[in-house]
C-alpha cells in the first residue's frame, strides 16, 4: 500500500494543511459530500470533474486515513460505503465556503454559485453552524431533504 500520508517539507502550518489537503481530488470529494449530498463511490464518480477510479480510491483511503472522512457499511446496499465527514472533516467548510466565494468573484462563470451566499438571513457563523449540523445529520446545502437552502428560505419567510 503506498504512503497515504506525504513527508512534511516545512513546520508551516500552510504547507502541511496542503500536503493533506491540497490536491483538488480530495477538495472536490469534501466539495460533493458537502454541497451535493455525495456519499457513496459511485457518486463521487459521476461528478462532472471526472475523476479516475484509482485517484478517487487512493484520495478516499487518505481522507479516511488522515480522519477528515469516516467510512461506514451501506445500511440498504452491503456493496456499497458510506463516506461521512468526520468532526475534523466539517471544520474545513469555512474554507469551502470562502474557496467558493472567492472563486466566484473572480471567475465570471461560476458568478451565480455566489447568489446563495447574498442576502442570507444569518451571519457567516451561523451559517456554517447550519452547513456542518446539517451535513452531520447526513443532509448537504443544496441537495436532499431539509437541505442548507430550504431551511434559509424558510428562515427568510419567518422573518418577513
Amino acid at each position: 500500500m503506498p504512503n497515504l500520508i506525504p513527508s512534511r517539507r516545512s513546520d508551516c502550518p500552510i504547507s502541511f494543511s496542503l500536503d493533506l489537503l491540497g490536491d483538488s481530488w480530495s477538495l472536490l470529494i469534501i466539495r460533493d459530500i458537502v454541497f451535493a449530498g455525495k456519499h457513496t463511490f459511485g457518486e463521487f464518480i459521476a461528478s462532472d470533474e471526472g475523476i479516475a477510479r484509482n485517484i478517487l480510491t487512493n484520495r478516499l483511503l487518505r481522507l479516511e486515513h488522515i480522519g477528515v472522512l469516516s467510512k461506514q457499511p451501506h445500511p440498504l446496499d452491503k456493496r456499497k460505503d458510506l463516506y461521512q465527514l468526520t468532526e475534523t472533516g466539517l471544520d474545513l467548510i469555512p474554507i469551502l465556503l470562502e474557496l467558493s466565494a472567492w472563486g466566484a468573484a473572480y471567475e465570471p462563470e461560476t458568478s451565480s454559485a455566489r447568489m446563495w451566499l447574498e442576502g442570507l438571513p444569518v451571519g457567516k457563523e451561523e451559517l456554517i453552524r447550519l452547513i456542518q449540523n446539517t451535513v452531520r445529520r447526513g443532509g448537504s446545502v443544496f441537495a436532499g431533504p431539509d437541505n442548507v437552502i430550504d431551511q434559509l428560505d424558510k428562515l427568510r419567510s419567518e422573518s418577513v
